[in-house]
């Protein structure tokens, strides 16, 4: 592998190289995105190993696929938007579009070697049904934050320290077996779990026969109807098979009494990108513990059995040989109930039986007199500049929402909710100032309108949506704009420092997420939350917030709070619509007083006019110190 000359045209894919001892490395991540480049055979990318030292290409030349064009940079002379993000991240030839983080990253690839080679099945089939897999972000899916996340990182510390995990399997890896041993659902699963049981009925009509020792059993470890079915799938030359009638007496089985389906890859039946995701770490996890604790290998049998069936694809393969990963031969075993010390996770407690929550009956009056008897109540600031507007008449048709595919009072709306928060950040903002628009949405009113408004800013949309960041370039385009950014990636691959924090409706704990990544840059903030019954603990967050308000309340009587901010469209009787507007205070209370424990001066107002809509609450914050 030597240095290839970067191509004007080709987009750019930025890669983490690691060097610990002078001995360099590629972490999981960036292994994962080179095996993947190699399974879809796309080119269209330039690689850009990412380096603290120089000349680092001979030492990879092993485990970089042969046919790609490839440089290295140091670190201090990545782009701007790069500079950003956690690595891996690709940027289009513009420099002003980026995508960040490894889910985003992987996907990208896949659809741009759909556009490239509009033939290749197998590799539109990695998307899975209808295109979603790993396309919920790690924060609201546990199975993105599995495959993302946390398995690499498990991976990564066990290699580091594989000693140090002899007799217990990590946490990470215990969930994947679990997930691996449930029963799969699919969109067509009827169909194929009938198919199953007329094949177990074949299976147990031969086994009566004369010739039971040549027959199979239909209930062997190694799925018949299943393999079938996915390895069609992954069949570019594959034709439909004829439509057969089931025999009637399978017709009239009730679904609930059909057979199960069992996992043939990691997501189910078919083969999708988590496979492409987990190969790489899998395989490393492996070869650590059939060196150091082979007799571990006994208690991931579906572990085992899923490694050695990927292996039965030639793509896989080739991809393998390709990046250097020489594939064990490892015999699988029969799942058998494992010692309870040796599954117990790594750094774990064990814990008791859960009990039974009963569902939630009341309202909130109860929790709302708490609060009030220990001097709690919400408090709102004025608004400083109640008829400012922006003048929506003067600007050109691309910045004002009206001209979207939004309905004219919608669209009212919607330039009523960015007067609000245009007007604080102008308040906030200097120029050089960058300022950061998170959780962007359809069309990046907000951020496109702040990148003309303020043309000595800045402004930079984050957004996990592509279809939403996709638009509002074009929008941008359009206009013509030169200080603005778009950054496609979950939020916690952002890692930039700004000035200015602002998001329109952030939903949930989306609002907690963009106000914590504020704390950690010492940026202001000018934040909308929305969707307050959403509100749920999370690995990041445990709710209350404050001080105050953990000492008075539990976190039970806080989702109530929670539940009943979220009471305020103009549907509901005015006596209920107060009450929410009290609650959504009360939670946006919470919040600011955690905030201000880091330093921050934080105001909680209103929109004006109040109907712009039902979630009108603003979150502005500066750093005092």
């Amino acid at each position: 592998m030597k240095q290839t000359e970067p191509q004007k045209d080709r987009e750019s894919l930025y890669l983490e190289v690691t060097t610990v001892n002078g001995a360099v490395s590629l972490p999981l991540h960036s292994s994962i995105v080179l095996f993947l480049l190699s399974y879809t055979e796309c080119a269209s990318f330039h690689v850009y190993l990412v380096t603290d030292q120089a000349s680092i290409l001979s030492p990879l030349s092993g485990l970089v696929p042969g046919g790609l064009a490839v440089s290295e940079v140091r670190r201090d002379e990545l782009p701007g938007l790069v500079r950003m993000c956690r690595l891996p991240a690709a940027l289009e030839p513009g420099a002003c579009f980026c995508r960040a983080g490894l889910a985003v990253v992987l996907r990208h690839i896949i659809q741009r070697a759909c556009q490239l080679m509009p033939g290749r099945r197998d590799v539109a089939s990695l998307l899975g049904f209808k295109n979603t897999c790993l396309k919920a972000c790690a924060e609201v899916s546990q199975w993105t934050r599995l495959c993302e996340l946390d398995i690499p990182s498990t991976v990564d510390r066990h290699l580091q320290n594989p000693e140090d995990q002899m007799c217990r399997l990590p946490a990470a890896i215990l969930n994947l077996e679990k997930r691996l041993g449930k029963p799969v659902k699919v969109h067509n699963d009827d169909k194929i779990r009938r198919q199953k049981l007329q094949q177990q009925k074949k299976g147990d009509s031969q086994l009566k026969g004369p010739n039971t020792e040549t027959e199979s059993h239909p209930n062997e470890s190694h799925p018949g109807v299943e393999l079938t079915a996915a390895l069609a799938k992954l069949s570019a030359d594959a034709v439909p098979a004829p439509s057969t009638r089931e025999r009637s007496d399978i017709r009239k089985v009730k679904t609930t009494d059909l057979p199960e389906l069992e996992h043939v890859f990691a997501e189910g039946l078919y083969f999708t990108l988590t496979d492409v995701v987990l190969l790489p770490c899998v395989h490393q996890y492996l070869i650590s513990l059939q060196k150091h604790t082979p007799s571990t290998l006994s208690h991931l049998p579906l572990l085992l059995r899923w490694y050695q069936r990927v292996q039965e694809l030639p793509s896989i393969l080739r991809a393998a040989k390709d990046c250097g990963m020489a594939l064990l031969s490892l015999s699988t075993v029969d799942p058998c109930p494992p010692q309870l010390e040796a599954l117990q996770p790594s750094g774990a407690k064990q814990e008791g039986p859960k009990l039974k929550q009963e569902p939630f009956v009341g309202g909130p009056r109860l929790t709302l007199s708490k609060l009030q008897e220990n001097g709690i109540d919400a408090v709102y600031a004025a608004h400083p500049c109640p008829s400012w507007t922006v003048d929506w008449e003067s600007l050109p048709a691309a910045v004002n929402p009206t001209e979207g595919k939004m309905s004219d009072a919608p669209a009212v709306r919607k330039q009523q909710q960015l007067n609000n928060l245009v007007a604080m950040v102008t308040e906030l903002a200097r120029p050089g100032h960058t300022v950061v628009d998170f959780c962007s949405g359809g069309g990046g009113h907000i951020g496109i309108v702040l990148a003309y408004t303020l043309p000595k800013c800045q402004v930079i949309l984050i957004e996990n949506k592509e279809e939403s960041l996709v638009r509002a370039r074009d929008r941008s385009a359009q206009l013509g704009l030169t200080n603005i950014g778009f950054i496609q990636t979950n939020l916690d691959y952002f890692t930039g420092n700004f000035n200015i924090g602002v998001a329109l409706h952030a939903c949930g704990v989306a609002t907690d997420m963009v106000l914590d990544r504020c704390l950690q840059a010492r940026a202001g903030f000018v934040i909308s939350p929305c969707c307050y019954g959403f509100i749920q603990n999370t690995l990041k967050f445990n709710f209350p917030k404050s001080a105050r308000f953990t000492e008075t309340l539990s976190c039970k009587e806080h989702m109530i709070l929670c539940r009943f901010a979220d009471q305020t469209a103009v549907s509901l009787p005015p006596e209920r619509r107060l009450i929410g507007k009290h609650c959504m205070g009360l939670v946006d209370l919470d919040r600011s007083w955690a905030a201000e424990t880091h330093g921050y001066s934080v105001r909680v107002m209103t929109m004006v006019p109040e109907g712009c809509s039902p979630k009108n609450n603003m979150l502005v914050g500066i750093p005092t110190r």
